[in-house]
């Protein structure tokens, strides 16, 4: 329940501020030279793979 708020809150924003969420994501992920940081690839593998563990739990719950 709490996780689908969530989304929901972020859906909603980012829906109405785009460019505010984006700039706010960006200003944390990339360093002062337009890099990316060292643990933005470690946080998309383990986004990854909560998206993957999320998606074959809800397969198996059908």
């Amino acid at each position: 329940m709490l996780r689908g708020a969530l989304l929901l809150v972020i859906g909603v924003l980012e829906a109405i501020y785009p460019h505010r969420v984006v700039d706010f994501w960006l200003s944390l992920a990339l360093d002062d030279d337009g890099e990316p940081r060292r643990w933005v690839y470690t946080a998309a593998r383990i986004e990854g793979v909560l998206i993957v563990l999320w998606t074959v739990r809800r397969w198996r719950a059908d």
